[in-house]
C-alpha cells in the first residue's frame, strides 16, 4: 500500500516507519510537506495518490499552545483539514492521531470513545477540532486517540533517565493518573486498522494505568537506578496548560472491531529500555 505519513521526524513517525517497511511509504516532515499550505498539500496528493494518510504531524507543545492559539490552530486544525480534503479527492483513507486531552481528565473511570469530550486547553481544543473535521470531510477515517506516548525521541522515560544522571532525589507528579504507551504498540494498532474497513474512532493505548510518579519508579526499577523519587502535588508544578487529573482511556471499540493488539504498559516499557 502506497501511504503518506506526515510527521515523519517525530517518535511515532519514525516507528511507523520502521513497522511500515512492507509498504510503499512518502515519508513527509515540516520540511518537505508544509500541511498548513492548503495548495501545497492537494497538488502533493494529486502528483503521488497515496491510498492512505498517517497523520502524526501535531502541535503537541502543550504549554506553548497556551500562548500561541493560533500557531496550534494552523497545524492542528488547518493542517488536518488540508490533508482531510486531500484524501477526499484522491480516494485516500486517513489515519488521524488524537489525544486523552480532547477529555477534561475530571472522570474517575476510563474514558470510552463516545464519551462526551471537554478539553480544557488550546492543545486539547485543537486536536479535538481537527477530529470534527476529519469527521465531516472524510467518511474513511480513523481517529485513534492515545495518551502518554513515548519512543524514539524526547519523551518522559528519557527525561527521567537523563535526570537520574545528575541527581539522586526526583520529585514527580503523583495525582496525575493515565497510561504510558510505547509508539510499537500504537503503530501496530494502526497497521491492524489500516488492514480494515472498520472506520472510526479509537482509543488505542496499552493497558493498565498508573502516575507519573508510579511510570518513574517503574522506569528507574527497569533500568537499575538507585534514586529516591518522591511524590509530589500538581499544585506544587505548575503548569501553563491544565494537565488532565485522570486521562485512562478504555481502547473498547478496539476490542470490538478488532481485538486489542496493545501490551501491558509494564510490559511495553520493558522492551522500550532492553531496546
Amino acid at each position: 500500500m502506497k501511504i503518506l505519513v506526515t510527521g515523519a521526524h517525530g517518535q511515532l513517525g519514525r516507528e511507523v516507519a520502521r513497522q511500515g517497511m512492507d509498504h510503499e511509504l512518502i515519508l513527509t516532515d515540516y520540511d518537505t510537506l508544509d500541511i498548513t499550505n492548503g495548495a501545497a498539500v492537494a497538488k502533493f496528493m494529486r502528483e503521488l495518490k497515496p491510498a492512505a494518510v498517517i497523520h502524526c504531524a501535531a502541535y503537541t507543545n502543550v504549554d506553548g499552545a497556551e500562548a500561541d492559539f493560533d500557531g496550534a490552530f494552523r497545524v492542528n486544525v488547518i493542517g488536518t483539514q488540508n490533508l482531510a480534503a486531500g484524501c477526499l479527492e484522491t480516494g485516500a483513507r486517513m489515519v488521524y492521531v488524537s489525544t486523552d486531552y480532547v477529555f477534561d481528565g475530571e472522570n474517575q473511570q476510563s474514558y470510552r470513545e463516545f464519551d462526551a469530550t471537554n478539553p480544557k486547553t488550546v492543545y486539547g481544543i485543537t486536536k479535538l477540532q481537527g477530529e470534527q473535521l476529519v469527521k465531516e470531510i472524510l467518511g474513511r477515517h480513523y481517529i485513534m486517540r492515545t495518551a502518554w506516548l513515548y519512543g524514539e525521541g524526547n519523551n518522559f522515560v528519557r527525561t527521567m533517565l537523563r535526570l537520574a544522571e545528575s541527581n539522586d532525589i526526583l520529585r514527580v507528579v503523583e495525582d496525575q493518573v493515565g497510561t504510558p504507551t510505547s509508539t510499537v504498540d500504537l503503530t501496530a494498532a494502526i497497521f491492524k486498522l489500516l488492514a480494515t474497513d472498520a472506520y472510526g474512532t479509537y482509543h488505542t493505548t496499552c493497558q493498565g494505568q498508573c502516575s507519573w510518579y508510579e511510570f518513574a519508579c517503574q522506569i528507574f526499577r527497569l533500568a537499575g537506578k538507585n534514586i529516591q523519587v518522591v511524590p509530589v502535588t500538581t499544585e506544587e508544578f505548575p503548569r501553563p496548560a491544565k494537565r488532565p487529573a485522570h486521562s485512562v482511556l478504555d481502547n473498547y471499540m478496539l476490542r470490538m472491531m478488532v481485538g486489542d493488539p496493545m501490551r501491558s504498559w509494564q510490559e511495553a516499557l520493558a522492551e522500550y529500555l532492553n531496546r
